[in-house]
């Protein structure tokens, strides 16, 4: 399993909320975190199959960025 990074603008509980069943949805999200007191506000993403450019995109039709962390 890896682990993927983002920097986003999920910053509040109600933005976890609104991107939530985006990430629950989504195929091949085994588990996903969001540090809305980071600076970066660090979402991690643990998966199998998923690609940054997969999270990018489901991130993004829930109304947030994120933009790959290195």
């Amino acid at each position: 399993m890896k682990e993927l990074k983002f920097k986003t603008n999920i910053n509040c509980g109600s933005c976890v909320a609104k991107v939530g069943p985006a990430l629950e949805t989504a195929e091949g999200v085994c588990e996903w975190t969001v540090d809305t007191s980071s600076r970066d506000k660090v979402l991690i993403i643990k998966t199998e199959q998923l690609t940054d450019s997969d999270i990018i995109a489901t991130v993004a039709k829930a109304g947030f960025n994120a933009e790959v962390l290195q």
